[in-house]
């Protein structure tokens, strides 16, 4: 305990470790009880620190967090980036020290403004509301990295029924606030109205969603719709090459004619690795066949546009032939996958920083849902599905929800199965069905309450066969979003404010008399 609270290394580095924890809490491991466990580590360690010492132990909590969260990045720099091993370290390393700032900054405002260690429950609450807004801003300022929220470990576990009242949001605020109760019970011992008030806010939230865990939300829109997404397993070394492009399109052609009937045939991200104005006959053949069968089919495509300078825009995209009509341009890009930051200076620097089809423009806001088979389908392409607020705006206009990606990049490291992860949680938030269709896995149909119901194996060409149910109505969050726990988030914290500013005040007049 008393490295946990005091400042220096010994505490530091235990908050690296605490960091870290959180990954196992995630996919594919999924011991959630590591999550509470790394926010009891944090709660303590900035218990007794000055703000500049809280700092630094966010900043290592953070750099424990993501150097084992995100170890995928160095999977996508060295071997399909083109960078040497030490180059692919030393730029993993610097986008770990640079992220793990999203931690560092909260926790000196906490040590500084925030924190009351005299207001046990009020600080609980506190802190609790600071985490949610740092996980708010880390998944919006720069385009957002919303990953490894802690929320997320809680899908299979015993807070998955807040998911359709709050979002991942609510899971998240709910363990933050378990964490900072159960290491100030001792406090509140003192106070029989505050312990009565700190053990109703620490059981309530629990005891709610394990009574909604089995509620349905949503109800069905209509029939079943049969599936068959075409995983093709393309290696990414040969997804741009142009002489890989017609045996490409004919994997794809032959997979999906000699596939059983289904209503919808969903394709993955980029499948067809051409320009949509260069693929027009072969779009025309595939959905001529789609049609034949009474079927929608819906691909990922790279798309161009002429903007208003005369300049054409590339987009990354999707869209539907058959039984179905729209194109949606992916809205939420990686930076360096899909726009390079800086590419003035970047461009030509490594390999890395001139992948294949790395300059796409984003695409509008104001666009349509994809139509196929009268049913409205909320389309996500690879990261667009991990923005909570992002993805359910979309999915509150829609009868079903559809994710299509390209993992490849990740090799076989854990990205891909956080990634499923978060696209079951956007499945459990809308209370609604998802398909979600790769190149190499994880393919996989996944139902309102998060769980997976069909899925084929990693690395390996196939078909998924399954049903999907379009529903209809709105859970709670898709309903209001975040917005409730947003204004009590602002509430909070501006309590904690103003109750310490009068306290400094108060006790700068006792002195002066």
């Amino acid at each position: 305990m008393h490295w946990i609270t005091r400042p220096g290394w010994p505490g530091n580095l235990l908050a690296m470790a605490a960091g870290a924890l959180t990954t196992l809490a995630l996919a594919p491991f999924d011991i959630w009880p590591l999550a509470l466990v790394s926010l009891i580590v944090l709660y303590l360690g900035l218990r007794e620190l000055n703000p500049r010492q809280a700092l630094v132990r966010g900043w290592c909590y953070g750099f424990g967090l993501f150097g084992a969260g995100t170890s995928w990045i160095y999977v996508s720099i060295h071997t399909y980036g083109g960078a040497s091993a030490l180059l692919a370290g030393l730029l993993m390393l610097g986008f770990i020290a640079a992220i793990a700032w999203f931690f560092a900054l909260p926790t000196w405002l906490w040590a500084k403004w925030v924190r009351r260690n005299n207001a046990p429950l009020a600080d609980a609450l506190a802190f609790a509301a600071l985490w949610l807004g740092q996980e708010a801003f880390r998944g919006w300022f720069l385009t957002g990295f919303p990953w490894l929220y802690s929320g997320y470990s809680q899908l299979d576990g015993p807070l998955s029924g807040l998911a359709p009242l709050g979002g991942m949001w609510l899971i998240s605020f709910t363990l933050a606030l378990t964490a900072a109760l159960l290491c100030n019970l001792p406090r509140l011992r003192m106070n029989r109205s505050a312990l009565i008030g700190g053990v109703v806010l620490l059981l309530a939230p629990w005891g709610l969603s394990l009574a909604l865990k089995t509620h349905a939300w949503t109800s069905p829109a209509g029939a079943p719709l049969s599936v068959a997404a075409i995983q093709g397993n393309v290696e990414q070394s040969m997804k741009w090459d142009p002489a890989e492009l017609d045996a490409q399109l004919k994997l794809y052609r032959d997979m999906t004619f000699t596939s059983k009937r289904a209503d919808l045939i969903i394709w993955p991200e980029t499948a067809i690795p051409i320009l949509k104005e260069s693929a027009e006959g072969y779009l025309s053949m595939m959905g001529k066949f789609a049609a034949d069968r009474d079927s929608a089919m819906i691909t990922g495509v790279p798309l161009r546009q002429l903007g208003g300078h005369g300049e054409y825009r590339y987009y990354n995209g999707i869209t539907v032939v058959g039984e179905g009509d729209g194109t949606y341009l992916k809205q939420k890009l990686v930076p360096f996958g899909e726009y390079v930051p800086l590419q003035e200076l970047l461009r030509g620097v490594i390999t890395f920083f001139n992948l294949p089809m790395s300059d796409f423009a984003r695409g509008p806001a104001d666009q349509a849902l994809l139509q196929a088979k009268g049913y409205q389908i909320a389309p996500y392409i690879c990261y667009e599905v991990v923005y909570p607020e992002f993805a359910a705006g979309l999915a509150a206009q829609s009868d079903l929800l559809l994710t299509v990606s390209n993992d490849t990049w990740f090799g076989t490291s854990i990205g891909p199965l956080q990634h499923l992860q978060m696209a079951k949680m956007r499945a459990l938030e809308a209370g609604r069905w998802m398909i979600r269709a790769t190149n190499n896995g994880v393919s996989a149909l996944i139902n309102p309450f998060g769980k997976i119901t069909e899925t084929i194996p990693q690395f390996q060409p196939g078909v998924l066969y399954g049903e999907v149910v379009p529903m209809h109505e709105l859970t709670p969050y898709l309903r209001w979003r975040s917005w409730p726990l947003t204004v009590l988030s602002v509430v909070l914290i501006g309590w904690a404010l103003v109750a310490r500013r009068v306290k400094r005040q108060t006790a700068s007049c006792a002195d002066a008399l």
